[in-house]
């Protein structure tokens, strides 16, 4: 009786959902869309600041991250209509919960403890010896090679991932060096100003924004590093300019007018 009571909350659980999909809806652009869930992902980490739960330097990290990928989203055309094929996901939904029952009956252990800390400590030793098998390819390639880059910029992203950003910071700056790209620029100069290594993503600015003078990516990040290196007007300056010359539908203004009005 206990499964069949949980089944049924399962269904109950899913109701929200599969009145979301069954009822008329206004079409909406993709763009409007991102936006929200921009400004939503915004509200949370501000909330969570206000309980004490992020400190102001994971939540100032954490808004440059939700920043840059507006950023970095490209504009859209508005959605358009949905196939015919999608009506049939909402008579798909009382089915998940008993599909996952069935799944669990067959193949679930409830018995089953979390991975102790010799198989956590075993799988961070395999994730090492990962990071140096690519390190030591990466040292028998040509300096100067294309598949040198991608590796570089491969080991940059693995070592993010992990946490480790000086690393990152390094793989990702060599190659830059083999080869320039606006692109990877922004992604070092973002982890640069995270670092607190204001100064340098200061310096690696000034070339990326000469390759790309409009992109708005760069030139927020350009307001950002004045404005943590100390220097208020000079990013209210960079950001009043972006906001003149942006597109009024550029779906990431909201996030450069709340910058520019948290300056002191």
């Amino acid at each position: 009786m206990s499964w069949l009571l949980q089944l049924g909350l399962a269904l109950v659980a899913l109701a929200p959902l599969a009145w979301a999909l069954w009822r008329p809806r206004p079409a909406r652009a993709r763009r409007e869309a991102d936006l929200a869930l921009f400004h939503a992902q915004i509200a949370e980490l501000d909330r969570e600041r206000d309980a004490g739960r992020l400190d102001e330097a994971a939540h100032a990290a954490a808004l440059v991250e939700v920043q840059r990928r507006l950023l970095a989203a490209p504009a859209v055309a508005p959605a358009t209509r949905p196939r015919r094929s999608a009506a049939l996901l909402p008579a798909l939904i009382p089915l998940l919960p008993a599909a996952a029952f069935g799944l669990y009956l067959w193949h679930g252990k409830p018995g089953l403890p979390d991975a102790p800390l010799v198989e956590r400590q075993a799988q961070a030793r395999q994730d090492e010896a990962v990071i140096a098998s690519l390190r030591q390819r990466l040292e028998q390639m040509e300096p100067t090679s294309d598949a040198r880059r991608q590796g570089l910029v491969l080991l940059g992203s693995a070592e993010q991932g992990r946490g480790n950003t000086a690393a990152a910071a390094e793989a990702w700056g060599a190659a830059l060096a083999i080869r320039y790209d606006p692109a990877l620029a922004a992604d070092l100069i973002e982890l640069q100003i995270e670092r607190g290594e204001t100064q340098a993503a200061m310096g690696l600015l000034a070339r990326a924004l000469v390759a790309a003078p409009t992109q708005p990516r760069l030139r927020f990040l350009a307001g950002l590093a004045a404005a943590r290196a100390g220097h208020a007007e000079g990013a209210r300056r960079i950001w009043t300019d972006l906001l003149a010359e942006a597109p009024a539908d550029a779906p990431w203004r909201p996030l450069v007018e709340r910058a520019l009005a948290e300056l002191p």
